[in-house]
């Protein structure tokens, strides 16, 4: 069904408040829930994330104390949302767990967003990333199987491949590379907008999961591992985040933040299997569009501007549904391995000049392999058990990264 939120009658911003019960859910069963429920509950709590964090910078640059009420009016909902969604994360799921998850979104969103999306600059990042967060995964799974002796597919179903990506060791590049050209919101396609507000949220929430839980992981193998991961994931955040429109008014990007946010949570009611589930993402959206609502209502009254002048088609386009990827995700594996960043463009990483700054990059950061916590975490597990630990369904599609008792640093590097 074709919805525009703008059209929606809003509920008033009292009943949209929770109390402390509405506030904390069930969480859910870790061994029974679809990977799917998790994936989509990992990436609205990164939204509700942006948002709030898009609301605390708008109110630091802003002198108008009658907006900033109206921000914190509408943050504080936002604070309540975001404190439900991470609660239905169960105690007894460990850190690994919960990651396998986020990485497990990274690649099929991604994978998700690329195929729909129209812009070659845009679909070229995420194509980019796409292999990078792969290979994250099959770092994380081989972890796993290493200090756990547990099974990574088992986690997610099936849904999604494990084995080597563009290995994270050759990720690590000059921050002018993942710098690249950023939209015009006046002639780019609304997918395109939503694409990378959605990828930016959820490669941050990545960002900061990391960032934060590091140090408290329980080896120092796992320590290093998630802080190199981290690294990674903060480039990641300079590539998508650098990709929006610079030009909008503070005003016009919280619009397009409730915007985004209304047309996410739609797709997850539309697309979730769990009931309980399924009615907080109703309930959500009936909360996001109060705030919709009120950017537009400030839009109007502060810079005189009428919402469709900044969302000109308010009809929400294709939503979000999850599936599995695998196919798609190999195709550019093969294809696009080898690729690195050079400033706003991409190159094979054999043609780029000696001098190049990813190599010197490479050389400050990397110049002792051994020492590189992603090539240890493989090698740790091949002396262990003999060979590294793969979930694949048929052989690698590049033949480099067959071989599964070497971990290969040079592709890509």
């Amino acid at each position: 069904m074709s919805l525009n939120p703008f059209e929606q009658k809003p509920m008033k911003y009292m009943d949209s408040l929770m109390d402390w019960t509405e506030m904390y859910p069930k969480a859910y069963d870790k061994n029974s829930v679809s990977p799917y429920t998790k994936l989509r509950i990992i990436l609205m709590n990164g939204t509700e994330y942006e948002a709030i964090w898009y609301s605390h910078q708008f109110h630091r640059h802003c002198a108008d104390n009658d907006i900033r009420r109206e921000l914190a009016e509408v943050r504080r909902v936002e604070q309540q949302q975001q404190k439900k969604i991470s609660c239905l994360k169960p105690i007894n799921e460990n850190f690994l767990e919960h990651a396998i998850g986020y990485e497990h979104l990274a690649i099929d969103l991604t994978a998700i967003l690329a195929q729909r999306e129209k812009d070659p600059n845009v679909k070229m990042a995420l194509d980019f990333a796409l292999l990078e967060d792969f290979d994250h995964l099959y770092r994380y799974a081989n972890l796993m199987d290493l200090e756990h002796q547990k099974k990574a597919e088992t986690y997610v179903n099936s849904y999604v491949e494990m084995m080597p990506g563009r290995p994270t060791i050759s990720e690590h590049r000059y921050p002018y590379d993942d710098v690249k050209r950023f939209i015009n919101n006046k002639n780019a396609d609304s997918l395109t907008k939503l694409n990378i507000a959605i990828i930016t949220a959820a490669e941050q929430q990545t960002m900061n999961y990391y960032k934060n839980q590091a140090a408290f992981y329980t080896s120092d193998l796992g320590r290093k591992l998630v802080a190199e991961i981290g690294m990674i994931e903060e480039q990641h955040v300079t590539l998508y985040g650098g990709l929006m429109d610079t030009t909008c008014t503070w005003l016009e990007g919280w619009l397009n933040h409730e915007y985004t946010e209304c047309y996410l949570y739609y797709s997850c009611y539309e697309d979730e299997t769990c009931p309980k589930t399924k009615s907080i993402w109703e309930r959500m959206f009936q909360q996001e569009l109060v705030h919709l609502h009120k950017a537009a209502e400030m839009l109007k009254t502060h810079e005189n501007k009428e919402w469709a002048e900044v969302i000109p088609n308010a009809t929400f386009p294709e939503l979000l549904k999850f599936s599995p990827q695998k196919e798609y995700v190999r195709k550019v594996l093969r294809d696009t391995v080898y690729l690195t960043g050079k400033k706003e463009a991409y190159e094979d990483v054999k043609k780029l000049p000696k001098n190049y700054e990813f190599f010197k990059y490479q050389q400050k950061i990397n110049h002792d392999v051994d020492t590189v916590p992603s090539h240890n975490v493989i090698t740790d597990t091949i002396n262990a058990k003999g060979q590294d630990y793969r979930f694949q369904e048929s052989e690698h599609p590049v033949k480099e990264l067959r071989d599964r008792k070497v971990d290969n640093v040079n592709v890509g590097r």
